[in-house]
């Protein structure tokens, strides 16, 4: 397939140049329905929202290519009703975000999911290949750079915006048809079947106020009870910016927590006197911060971040041990070790009780077993 296009992509359909209201999109949904599977991406805005706010959605099948603007449709359901059908496949490439974006309004990602950049690295290709690079390998066309900053908010959406747009689901086809095929020549399609249902786990996409003092890395070396504090704060910001859909560094920015959490001020006039909390966040959020505050000053007593320690010298003969066994598998596969395992992966193993991705699934087939021996070695 490399350097020459595809007879889905000569023979490619194309209703209109972009469906706007809800009469086309349901002719776009018939001449979708009944496909086995349909190449997809998105075009979204966040930088002044929580959420992302969805603005373009590309849709093709080996004879439609189709741009959906949701921004001029009332209702999109119909085509979500066919994108979420577990009877079609949904291809796409470095799925996360626009997953995430899906999950925003139906509360979980669309299932099953065929995530070209996942299959090029088990396939062989760079675990972190872009979607230009892969199209170039496979088929030869190179994309241009342009348009990868454009306000896609912006009405009306430029011809040459559009075509833009076409070619992020255009060779897509042709990559996917490509990859599913070298993938299953390598007896490695379970494998991708394998990380793309742990992409679409719900889990995955939910912000839970409570879990939210884990982004907080700053909060890692600060005494255990001002790290209860911080945790009180992260879930007061998470749920203020999830009601108000705004940026968390737009209600409280990090380092505004974290000097919250250290000096604890009682009042909101010493709050006002905390950088970083302007006179509108203290007059909207005042009494809720410091709520928060003393609901951490009450908490019970718990380290929440593990205090850093340095490995001994067995823990670190164990990692080289798994570490040079986890290169020489990859090399032998002919796949990024980073694929089989990353850094905190063989810690994982390590650990007792041993956890993470390689004691389940195709790395525990592949030699998640051998590599559990090695962890049981004792050096001399």
């Amino acid at each position: 397939m490399t350097g020459r296009m595809s007879e889905a992509n000569r023979a490619s359909y194309m209703p209109e140049p972009l469906v706007q209201d809800g009469a086309a999109l349901a002719v776009l949904c018939d001449r979708l329905r009944g496909e086995p599977w349909i190449a997809l991406d998105t075009e979204f805005m966040r930088t002044k929202t929580y959420r992302a706010g969805l603005c373009l959605i590309q849709a093709a099948t080996p004879g439609v290519i189709a741009c959906i603007d949701p921004l001029a449709i009332t209702d999109i359901g119909p085509l979500l009703d066919l994108l979420y059908s577990p009877n079609v496949l949904k291809i796409f490439h470095s799925a996360r975000q626009d997953l995430e974006v899906l999950a925003d309004i139906r509360g979980a990602p669309p299932a099953p999911v065929f995530d070209t950049q996942i299959a090029a690295a088990l396939a062989g290709y760079d675990d972190q290949i872009g979607y230009g690079a892969l199209v170039e390998s496979i088929t030869g066309h190179k994309l241009p750079k342009l348009h990868t900053r454009a306000d896609w908010e912006a009405r009306p959406l430029a011809p040459e915006l559009l075509h833009y747009a076409e070619d992020d689901v255009r060779y897509l086809r042709d990559v996917y048809l490509f990859l599913a095929q070298k993938l299953e020549t390598l007896g490695r399609r379970e494998w991708l079947t394998e990380e793309c249902a742990a992409l679409t786990d719900a889990a995955l996409y939910r912000n839970d106020p409570r879990e939210a003092w884990r982004r907080l890395k700053q909060g890692q070396r600060l005494p255990p009870k001002v790290q209860l504090i911080l945790r009180e704060l992260a879930a007061w910001r998470e749920s203020a910016a999830q009601s108000s859909n705004l940026p968390r560094s737009w209600v409280v920015a990090d380092t505004a927590l974290v000097e919250m959490a250290l000096t604890t001020p009682a009042s909101l006039e010493q709050l006002g006197g905390i950088e970083g909390i302007s006179g509108g966040a203290a007059r909207k959020w005042g009494d809720d911060i410091l709520d928060a505050i003393r609901r951490g000053q009450a908490a019970t007593p718990e380290r929440l971040w593990d205090e850093p320690t340095r490995p001994d010298r067995e823990e670190q003969a164990r990692y080289q041990r798994i570490q040079a066994r986890v290169q020489a598998v990859a090399e032998k596969q002919g796949i990024k070790p980073t694929l089989l395992a990353t850094r905190k992966d063989i810690q994982r193993l390590i650990e007792e009780p041993p956890s993470g991705p390689l004691t389940s699934g195709w790395r525990r087939q592949l030699f998640g077993d051998e590599l559990l021996q090695l962890r049981a070695v004792v050096s001399d």
